[in-house]
């Protein structure tokens, strides 16, 4: 069983829209919800499910409203959890924000898309390309003979939909690798991760079928080919379109892709990273009244590579003014509303390494112990190079009218949430 009921609340409890969808529930359940919502907050046990007697309502709370599923026992949780944030990206994509006023400003095609996103409390079709096909922003409904719902809503590809036509055939696939890292003053690693993800522009005519090869480690395992090549993925999630049966007997990635732009698959690999770009830094003072700052960064990839827009942010303690600086490349300025220097360098290409001096006056003798723990962040991106190995070894296109179509693929590394303790 799934969500007997769909409810869309403002903050007050009060009922903007709903969807009954079984008929097997009271719908006047709902007033119980807000009264157990805040006894629970006032007791500081918020959970993401409340119960009243047989109902239970899985909630989510987005900007002023509240999306509220209501159910009997034995409903799958992590599905309507997942639906709930699904249907909170549909409405973002028909309405841009989702918020209490674009509701009541759009009840008609609000309507409508609870009735196609579910179907007797299963969900159905939550792909806002195809939804955007027959229920149209003017509120366009369905009627008996006047417009038929796409193939894709019965189809079995129902991502895509048929008739698609380009006069030139292209796909663009970007894999795209952010790297977490987390030092502390000692230069030890505490944390250390990438996050990797391969994301798709379709322009493709037809309905065509592809097929990606990577050397990642699940394909190495069957083939048995050099084993010091391989890059050990986890966490790895594919888009609805990949074949997971065809991946689980042969480990080939087999899809045929929405039109335009998704995101294919995502993946972790938790795994000790050489921190990309190395940063020093030293704060020497001067009698309370001025400090002063350096700091070396140094590129540890090869030299066929290159960062570019590097941003280096050095904490500065709260009350430091009259700022003076000298770089050897690149340039600083101060962002007083941070207290931080930052460090900007366009192009920073492998095994380099650049200084920057910062002079402070320090108007005020506080302490400043608090300043100088807080990390140093940097921000880049080095296209063509990917931290964990990850290749695409081809990129295969198949559609039966056999045009010729022109795969492209880049690489690129980027900073996720990288931080450097020096002191």
């Amino acid at each position: 069983m799934s969500a007997s009921a769909l409810f869309i609340l403002d903050l007050k409890g009060k009922v903007l829209i709903c969807r009954n969808y079984m008929g097997n529930m009271d719908m006047n359940e709902i007033d119980h919800f807000m009264p157990f919502l805040i006894k629970r907050e006032e007791e500081a046990e918020m959970t993401p499910l409340i119960t009243h007697g047989s109902s239970h309502f899985l909630w989510i709370k987005h900007n002023n409203l509240y999306l509220v599923a209501m159910t009997k026992k034995n409903a799958n949780a992590a599905l309507l959890y997942s639906f709930l944030y699904k249907i909170v990206q549909v409405f973002q994509e028909y309405f841009k924000e989702l918020e209490e006023e674009s509701i009541r400003d759009n009840f008609v095609t609000v309507y409508e898309l609870m009735d196609e996103v579910m179907d007797f409390g299963f969900p159905q079709t939550t792909d806002s390309k195809i939804l955007q096909e027959y229920i149209t922003q003017e509120g366009h409904k369905l009627e008996i003979g006047a417009v038929r719902p796409p193939a894709t809503v019965t189809n079995a590809v129902s991502w895509r939909s048929e008739g698609i036509k380009y006069r030139k055939n292209e796909v663009f696939m970007d894999v795209i690798e952010s790297v977490n890292l987390l030092v502390n003053a000692t230069g030890s690693v505490l944390r250390s991760e990438i996050v990797g993800c391969i994301k798709l522009k379709v322009i493709l005519s037809g309905m065509p079928e592809l097929r990606l090869g990577l050397n990642d480690k699940v394909l190495f395992e069957i083939t048995g080919r050099d084993k010091s090549k391989t890059v050990e993925l986890e966490d790895v999630k594919f888009h609805q379109c990949v074949r997971l049966s065809r991946f689980q007997n042969d480990r080939t990635i087999s899809f045929i892709p929405p039109d335009g732009e998704s995101e294919l698959m995502s993946y972790r690999l938790n795994t000790m990273v050489k921190p990309l770009i190395w940063i020093e830094s030293v704060i020497e003072r001067f009698s309370h009244s001025r400090v002063e700052i350096k700091v070396k960064a140094r590129s540890q990839f090869k030299s066929r590579s290159t960062a570019n827009n590097v941003s280096i942010l050095v904490p500065v303690p709260s009350d430091a003014d009259s700022p003076k600086f000298k770089t050897s490349t690149g340039s600083a300025k101060w962002v007083p509303e941070k207290n931080v220097v930052q460090w900007n360098i366009k192009s920073f290409p492998g095994g380099k390494e650049y200084l920057m001096r910062a002079h402070f006056g320090l108007p005020s003798v506080e302490s400043d112990e608090l300043d100088a723990k807080r990390p140093i962040l940097v921000n880049f991106e080095i296209p063509y190079f990917t931290v964990s190995g990850i290749q695409v070894r081809y990129l295969k296109i198949i559609e039966k009218s056999g045009y010729q179509a022109l795969p492209w693929v880049r690489y690129i590394t980027q900073s996720g949430d990288y931080q450097l303790r020096t002191n």
